[in-house]
């Protein structure tokens, strides 16, 4: 029996599993593609075995075909077959298993011996650098969880389907929609002219609204995150870098009560607004919306706070207002290298954490009483390059507005520039002042 102070310093591993999947490739190549999808040669424990692999994956890149003498063959042209047992070693592995049948439940058992083993040196490493006081301890922190993500994103392997697997799928999926009436593949922005152009906000998309100041980027995200969470009960993740969380919740309590925001700032308010602020705040207490205040946010900050969300509340979107205010960690270099960093890195998180990543930008000064286009988005083309979808927000100058009609000064145009994988075009939506929000005009003009 293995000595207990012994077993802890041995890395995990199952030395019986990795030679029964090497000697079942070797009796059956046909078996490879179902064992790649779980395993890389650096998941086996011994050397020997990493180097029968990568030799049985260096055939079958190049098409030819994999067995004893072939394998045998490119270890020696390698000058590896000594390192890797010799001859005798590797003809003895066809001999552990009698067929393949069982190489799946092989390779599964290698490659979760090779995820603790991974967890056991990011667990040392994590405790190495604690004690490193020169190292930024959020640049530890960030590292550690990113090489957690990536371990557990091993698990999900890919897998490809039979037609008739997939038929059946897609005809229950179809029935829903049918029965549910819901076209939107997405998650709804609750602005349906938008979400017919989109099919609501998918999955992995980087999302970028952009506006000149006080043109409405916030109302507008915060109007969305509030139809998202309140209205479709999806869990909201929204930085907002900018103001306040108590400064965004006034904003949110005037829009879902709709009561005047100057009057809620000041507290003049009716008896009646009191019973439709405590209605909405009931709304809002039971919504899953998140919200993260923290002013002068890093990069770093906003990516590990992103993963808790996802990790503790499955949230299914997140806003940030906005995203030339995340800080970056280098701050030595160029600003719109900076701005570039950001940009490819709330991408890339988007892709990670498989939800919309939505971010609010600023647009050139140049643009003030025109519509804005891609090349106006500031500080960095990497901006327009990353996102999936771009969105714009364009009012008409106070003086080109007709006095005399009372609608013109809260219609606005939303303009999507960009959109990777869909049509672009004009929409328009309505802007009520008092309320700080955008709703749809056909609600609009029911409602004002």
């Amino acid at each position: 029996m293995i000595n207990e102070s012994l077993k802890d310093k041995v890395p995990s591993h199952n030395e019986e599993a990795e030679e029964a999947t090497l000697g079942a490739l070797l009796l059956d190549s046909e078996a490879l593609p179902s064992v790649i999808r779980y395993l890389r040669p650096e998941d086996f424990y011994k050397n020997a075995h990493k180097n029968i692999y990568r030799a049985i994956l260096d055939l079958f890149n190049k098409g030819e075909a994999i067995d004893l003498i072939t394998v045998t063959d490119v270890l020696k042209s390698s000058s590896g077959l000594e390192s890797s047992g010799g001859t005798a070693y590797i003809s003895g592995l066809t001999s552990v298993v009698p067929t393949s049948a069982n190489i799946e439940y092989y390779a599964q058992i290698v490659q979760t011996c090779s995820i603790r083993r991974n967890l056991a040196r990011i667990a040392s490493q994590i405790i190495s650098q604690s004690h490193e006081e020169s190292l930024d301890i959020r640049q530890v922190i960030e590292e550690a969880e990113k090489q957690i993500f990536e371990i557990a994103e091993r698990q999900h392997t890919g897998y490809y389907f039979k037609a008739r697997e997939i038929v059946t799928r897609t005809i229950e999926a179809i029935e829903k929609l049918y029965h549910t009436k819901d076209s939107y593949t997405g998650i709804p922005t609750g602005f349906s002219s938008l979400d017919n152009y989109t099919s609501g906000f998918q999955n992995s998309e980087f999302i970028v609204i952009g506006a000149r100041p006080s043109v409405g980027k916030t109302a507008l995200a915060l109007s969305m995150a509030a139809n998202m969470s309140i209205r479709y009960s999806k869990p909201v993740g929204f930085f907002t870098l900018e103001m306040s969380g108590m400064a965004l919740m006034q904003r949110l309590l005037s829009s879902e009560a709709r009561i005047d925001s100057i009057k809620l700032r000041t507290g003049f308010l009716k008896e009646s607004d009191l019973y439709k602020l405590t209605e909405a705040a009931g709304k809002i207490y039971d919504a899953p919306f998140y919200i993260d205040d923290s002013p002068n946010l890093k990069l770093l900050d906003l990516r590990a706070q992103a993963r808790r969300m996802k990790t503790q509340h499955d949230i299914a979107i997140l806003f940030i207002d906005y995203l030339t205010l995340i800080t970056s960690e280098n701050r030595d270099i160029p600003r719109h290298e900076q701005i570039a960093e950001v940009s490819r890195s709330l991408k890339a998180l988007a892709r990670e954490l498989n939800i919309p990543v939505v971010a609010l930008s600023q647009v050139r000064r140049e643009t003030e009483g025109k519509r804005p286009t891609l090349a106006d988005l500031r500080e960095s083309g990497s901006i327009e390059q990353d996102a999936d979808v771009v969105l714009f927000l364009h009012r008409k100058k106070h003086e080109e507005l007709n006095p005399d009609d009372d609608s013109v000064d809260t219609e606005t145009e939303l303009i999507i520039a960009k959109q990777r994988n869909g049509p672009v075009g004009t929409v328009k939506i309505a802007f009520i002042s008092k309320y700080t929000k955008f709703e749809p005009l056909a609600e609009w003009g029911a409602t004002s």
